[in-house]
């Protein structure tokens, strides 16, 4: 990306968070001020990524530090897989058949008996835009203009 894009994408992300944080005054309940106050971090962490990615690219159109060029390749590397994450967060290692809900410890997928060998992972289930309520279209709009994914789901045991 060049340094008008960022500057762009910084400017769509400060001004989705302020359209979040005035539709928060409108929450009737603590679990959609929650959603709100995850996206408002979300939204808060990209615009910190996009400002020191902005702060590399001077430093190396300025020449000022030799590494800066391989920095910025990196954060442009890590801000490419980055989404903002509302509820929980699901990781699957298939190779170890382990998995971890939200950061937390890897957790064995496999059970055995004298049926023979499972393996159970959990799964993410979306919510409705009911249950987004007034935050599905803004959820929307972020991802269309940004192209950050934001993702809200829950985790379900599938063994339950």
């Amino acid at each position: 990306m060049t340094t008008d894009q960022n500057l762009m994408l910084y400017t769509k992300l400060a001004g989705f968070r302020l359209v979040v944080v005035a539709n928060r005054f409108g929450c009737d309940s603590d679990f959609s001020r929650e959603l709100h106050d995850r996206l408002i971090e979300g939204l808060e962490a990209a615009i910190a990524r996009i400002l020191v990615i902005m702060e590399l690219e001077r430093s190396v159109l300025a020449g000022e530090d030799e590494f800066s060029a391989y920095r910025l390749e990196g954060e442009m590397e890590i801000f490419g897989g980055f989404a903002i994450n509302l509820l929980d967060e699901l990781e699957i290692d298939c190779d170890t058949h382990e998995y971890r809900i939200n950061g937390g410890s890897w957790i064995n997928a496999l059970t055995a008996d004298c049926g023979g060998v499972d393996i159970a992972y959990p799964k993410l289930v979306g919510l409705t835009e009911a249950e987004l309520g007034p935050l599905a279209p803004i959820v929307r709009e972020i991802t269309m203009e940004t192209g950050i994914p934001v993702r809200a789901a829950l985790i379900v045991q599938s063994w339950q």
